[in-house]
């Protein structure tokens, strides 16, 4: 690494450009932003209290202060005892819209009663966990993302509505906030063994591990943006995700499902409690269903339905979802379950009690996505860019004046690119846009033709006065990926992207506006190491996620030239596998060895999969007689030294440091 290079690491982890006392403080409201949220007050009826009514209804009780604290005791894993700043109508520095979804997704939580027998533990989390009273215990829906906000979830209706074993749970789908925290409400043991059923889609265990594992560090990085996750609670600061009041970060873990449902129409009953189950795949999730509980004649959309517009494209990072499909799903539900349903609930907010009001909604729902997905197509088909019809689309009123379609997590602008996305690239088919240089690269050479760091400055001063701060956030982006130590743009930066912030009815784009700011203002938060996977990950995961996970971190150039083979034989599973490094690519074949491997390892399934994911050691394993290596242990050593260890907390908005060995630029065109 240069000493340039090295500059700007440290300038991007936050050691140097020191700014003044002044430069880090949060700014007010400026009178752009206060004449925006004040315009958003005009724009829509908030006089409508429904939303208000059906969040309270059939409140039966809550923790208070709801404080839970994490496994490890240092620190709270779900805490909203500071949400008091809600109270009372919006300041200016956020967007009224926003506040109003803060105020029922944060005041509005504990343990509720949907129907007789059916009841939601909501605001525990991100996500709500629903309860179904069976004829001996408890179906759990969907138990949270870390085992201790289930636990305290389940623990808070055992004490109102009478204790109960857990007969079932059931993963509505593949994202983490619907099925980590499983080791809260059961044992993997009873999941293993069959003794609770675990009810999941098709497809759930490879989607869910792919997601949340392979793509995990930078999913997590980008999810402490979007999530706000490092922002005080305030005003000035955090005050919802959108989706739910807050994202619990406690303890997380994995089962594999011991039920899969494959096909609409598929039934269960479990413990008396007939479901019927319709498969959503690709639409808000890779695997996904719905249900309907005949008895109740209650209709679970999971998290197809939302109170808001939800994401097409989630900007913490995951594959782009599909608009119309999303829209004919939910088609499909009010045909199957339309005519018997009394009451809709979901993953996620708070029922709708009535069929009319409930079709309504569903229906509105639907022609929210397909609307998007239609209008995006027509203009593409004029020939416009993503960023050209991200700008002339907007919702008719008939939808757009629903709060229940607002983007508090989701928003058109982003979901237009998105279904672009979807159907034609991130290539706008302009060959300016084919070949571009990396950020840092084309940042130095716009600094040079536009004269220089302070003169951009200077001329983003006046934008910034003008109230123009999406220019400025874009023209200061060059400056601080080439020279991230200079302290005026840093600071001015900083202030462009906070009223961003302030002004945004999305969650996730307050979020990440303002955790920018931060990160400019104060650096990068450190950490020593990247993502980790906990005890309950590493029993749940199987073998072959696992070695999708281990290539995906074999550092390439490094490998370059190594031929490395082990053999792999697990007495637990009575399986063997060969562990192979060629062509700089790691591969792991089932049932198969070699003759003459670099080693032979001896293990269970269990002891590898936490050697492997760094939770104990190869000479810890040894030592306890838990692992035997037969041949050259230097094999076992040299394939260590070919992962790459993940810097969990890598910066944003600043350069990346440069990677050793990585490409330079200027090389020939493909």
């Amino acid at each position: 690494m240069t000493t340039e290079q090295s500059k700007r690491a440290q300038v991007a982890a936050g050691e140097s450009a020191r700014l003044s006392a002044e430069q880090q403080a949060s700014k007010p409201a400026s009178p752009h932003t206060r004449d925006s949220n004040r315009a958003v007050l005009d724009a829509l009826p908030f006089d409508d209290r429904r939303s208000f009514d059906n969040a309270a209804r059939g409140f039966i009780a809550t923790l208070d202060p709801l404080t839970i604290m994490h496994g490890n005791g240092r620190r709270p894993a779900y805490d909203l005892s500071g949400f008091d700043f809600l109270d009372g109508p919006a300041p200016d520095t956020v967007n009224p819209s926003l506040w109003r979804q803060a105020q029922l997704n944060a005041h509005h939580h504990g343990l509720f009663e949907v129907s007789d027998g059916l009841y939601q533990v909501r605001s525990f989390d991100i996500a709500n966990m629903t309860l179904i009273r069976g004829d001996t215990g408890w179906i759990v829906v969907d138990p949270l993302t870390s085992a201790e906000a289930s636990r305290a979830a389940l623990d808070l209706a055992n004490a109102h509505l009478g204790q109960r074993p857990v007969v079932a749970v059931i993963h509505t789908h593949s994202h983490v906030d619907h099925f980590a925290g499983v080791l809260g409400v059961i044992s993997a043991e009873d999941a293993e063994s069959g003794a609770v059923a675990v009810i999941a889609p098709e497809h759930f265990v490879d989607e869910s591990l792919s997601e949340n594992v392979l793509a995990g560090n930078v999913m997590n990085r980008r999810a402490t943006y979007m999530y706000g996750n490092l922002l005080p609670p305030g005003p000035d600061g955090f005050v919802s995700t959108g989706l739910g009041a807050a994202l619990s970060m406690g303890t997380t873990g994995f089962v594999v499902p011991n039920d899969t449902v494959r096909n609409s129409g598929e039934s269960r009953t479990i413990d008396g409690v007939e479901i019927e189950f319709q498969m959503t795949p690709g639409t808000e999730a890779p695997a996904e269903f719905v249900f309907y509980l005949p008895q109740f004649r209650a209709l679970c959309m999971s998290e197809i339905t939302s109170h808001h517009l939800h994401n097409v494209y989630t900007p913490r990072g995951a594959q782009v979802r599909d608009a119309l499909a999303w829209s004919a799903q939910i088609n499909e539900s009010i045909e199957r379950f339309g005519e018997r349903l009394e009451v809709q609930f979901a993953s996620h907010h708070w029922p709708i009690w009535g069929r009319d009001a409930a079709l309504e909604y569903l229906k509105k729902q639907r022609d929210l996505y397909k609307y998007i997905h239609d209008q995006t197509l027509r203009l593409a088909n004029h020939g416009y860019t993503k960023e050209e019809i991200a700008e002339q689309i907007q919702l008719p009123d008939s939808l757009g004046k629903e709060f229940a379609n607002r983007g508090y997590y989701g928003t058109v602008h982003h979901n237009v690119r998105a279904v672009y996305v979807k159907y034609l690239g991130y290539f706008d088919g302009n060959p300016a846009s084919l070949y571009p240089l990396p950020p840092s690269e084309a940042g130095r050479r716009y600094l040079a033709y536009m004269g220089g760091a302070d003169a951009i400055v200077e001329k983003a001063r006046q934008s910034f006065a003008d109230g123009d701060y999406r220019w400025v956030v874009e023209v200061l982006n060059h400056v601080m990926m080439t020279e991230p130590e200079h302290a005026q743009a840093r600071a001015l930066q900083a202030d462009a992207l906070e009223q961003l912030g302030f002004q945004s009815e999305s969650a996730p784009w307050r979020n990440f506006f303002l955790c920018g700011a931060l990160e400019l203002r104060h650096g990068a938060p450190r950490s020593e190491s990247g993502y980790q996977a906990s005890e309950g990950i590493a029993r749940g995961m199987p073998l072959e996620n696992l070695f999708q996970t281990m290539a995906v971190r074999l550092n390439g150039p490094k490998a370059d030239g190594v031929r490395l083979h082990l053999n792999l034989s697990f007495p637990d599973l009575d399986k063997r596998y060969l562990l192979s490094v060629q062509n700089s690519v790691l591969h792991a074949f089932a049932d198969k060895a070699v003759d003459a491997p670099d080693a032979t390892l001896t293990l269970t399934s269990l002891n590898f999969k936490r050697m492997m994911m760094g939770l104990v050691t190869a000479v810890d394993l040894i030592s306890a007689g838990d692992l035997e290596i037969d041949g050259d242990v230097a094999g076992l050593a040299a394939l260590r030294e070919l992962f790459d260890q993940f810097d969990r907390r890598f910066p944003i908005v600043t350069p990346r440091p440069a990677f050793p060995g990585g490409p330079e630029t200027g090389e020939a065109v493909p």
